[in-house]
């Protein structure tokens, strides 16, 4: 399958030869195998002099079947931020591609909050060696991430493991879903000392008791 490349300028125009060279390098993901039906290739400019360094940025998104897979890169000019980018984003396709060859699943390992570290530490080595008998179903892990910015997604339930997935791809801190076996919304982080964090939402009813 022909990937599309939609390329565009944000408050800037780009030449041809810029658009020629953006979709032969990117014309290059479909050697991973990934069900990938468009790339969109952002291109965005930093008026602030004192930011010269950094003044192109280039943001590339994947858009397919599978999770959304993005990746970035700043730099003095548009085609150094471009071969950036889009190593960046070879080497997310291909951590990916090698995922699904290997065909094996990444679980999601679960500890409580409010849990001792030696605790932690024995029940993440006996999910690792498979005995799952008697460990907690869920993670609920405490402080969530601090919102920065607003964007609007569509998405559709996922599980834990397919938003552990999601996130890697998209190469982020944190990640945003809706979870499919818990209904509810949810976010997933990169956590120091374990692997990751779980913050479920439970929306409340106006008389104060969380909604079912």
């Amino acid at each position: 399958m022909t990937i599309q490349i939609v390329v565009r300028g944000r408050h800037m125009d780009l030449s041809q030869q810029f658009r020629d060279l953006a979709e032969e390098k990117l014309s290059r993901a479909e050697r991973f195998g990934l069900d990938i039906a468009r790339i969109d290739v952002e291109v965005s400019h930093e008026r602030n002099p004192r930011l010269a360094e950094r003044a192109i940025e280039v943001e590339l998104t994947c858009h397919g079947r599978g999770p959304l897979i993005r990746a970035e890169a700043h730099a003095a000019d548009k085609y150094a931020a471009l071969d950036q980018a889009t190593d960046t984003l070879a080497e997310r396709l291909r951590r990916l591609a090698d995922k699904r060859r290997s065909q094996r699943r990444r679980h999601a390992r679960v500890v409580a909050a409010d849990i001792q570290p030696e605790a932690a530490a024995e029940i993440l080595l006996a999910q690792e060696e498979g005995a799952d008998e008697g460990l907690p179903p869920d993670v609920i892990l405490s402080d969530g991430p601090v919102l920065v910015r607003q964007k609007v997604h569509s998405t559709t339930p996922m599980s834990v493991s397919d938003a552990l997935e999601a996130l890697e791809a998209v190469g982020h801190d944190f990640f945003f879903f809706y979870d499919a076996d818990a209904q509810r919304p949810s976010v997933i982080y990169r956590r120091r000392g374990y692997d990751y964090g779980l913050i479920r939402l439970d929306v409340a009813a106006e008389d104060g008791r969380a909604a079912s």
